[in-house]
């Protein structure tokens, strides 16, 4: 028996890291997995891989940026699995650093639009699915950037703390009906757009693991337990928290 069996699971950004890990995680747990992703070539690959492991998925290409695409993708999970019970709203982009007042209006509407505004797109099209089944899990991807300031990247650190804030008010709106919405706050994780941020400035590699207590980086499948915590019945009683997965960075 898994913790998720029989559930549906929503999962954006669900083609490479900690979406990859996740679809995977919750697979194993017995939930029928709608991976969706720009990537069109990595995201089925994620599909077959939970389907040679036995489980069942579907891949939906998808821009969570684009509210048609993100009501598709929903759809898609309806008519094909029957609904939604999770969401793992993870799809995110990290720009290119700079300070706060160098930032390109372009690259400053691109972050929100993608980091925050599509959360919420795909909250706002979730939730009425949830509600239909009598409640739901929603686990909001923000990071520590939502939870403490760096330098460098304020477009990204205002997405993040976005999603955090979102990820309250939503807690609230739903409490009483049966959804529970939380957002987990990686630390500095072994992914691509880790390896992408330490390429434009090698300089800041040693800086990252220098700001880790446990002296190293995390790993995807670390955020992902929790994600599967956060999902299933054995976090009934949380909601509206933003739980840092750092290794201590945040106690610094």
């Amino acid at each position: 028996m898994g913790l998720l069996d029989g559930k549906v699971a929503f999962v954006t950004g669900g083609s490479a890291g900690i979406g990859r890990a996740t679809a995977v995680r919750l697979a194993e747990e017995g939930a029928a997995v709608v991976v969706v992703d720009r990537d069109e070539v990595r995201g089925p690959e994620v599909v077959a891989e939970i389907e040679k492991a036995g489980g069942r998925a579907l891949f939906v290409a998808a821009d969570v940026s684009d509210d048609e695409q993100v009501a598709a993708a929903v759809a898609a999970a309806v008519d094909e699995l029957g609904g939604i019970d999770v969401a793992f709203n993870n799809a995110g982009i990290e720009g290119s650093p700079a300070p706060a007042h160098e930032l390109e209006r372009e690259a400053w509407d691109r972050m929100l639009a993608v980091n925050l505004t599509g959360v919420w797109l795909c909250m706002r099209h979730e939730i009425p699915e949830m509600l239909r089944r009598g409640g739901g899990s929603i686990i909001n991807c923000a990071s520590v950037a939502g939870l403490v300031g760096f330098t460098g990247i304020a477009h990204y650190t205002a997405s993040k703390h976005g999603v955090v804030g979102l990820t309250k008010a939503a807690a609230l709106d739903y409490a009483q009906q049966g959804i529970r919405v939380n957002a987990v706050c990686p630390g500095v994780i072994d992914t691509e757009m880790v390896r992408r941020f330490v390429e434009a400035q090698p300089e800041a590699e040693a800086g990252l693991l220098a700001g880790e207590p446990v002296g190293r980086l995390g790993r995807p499948e670390e955020i992902a337990d929790v994600v599967v915590w956060l999902a299933s019945e054995r976090a009934s009683f949380v909601t509206g928290q933003a739980i840092a997965v750092d290794g201590g960075f945040t106690t610094w």
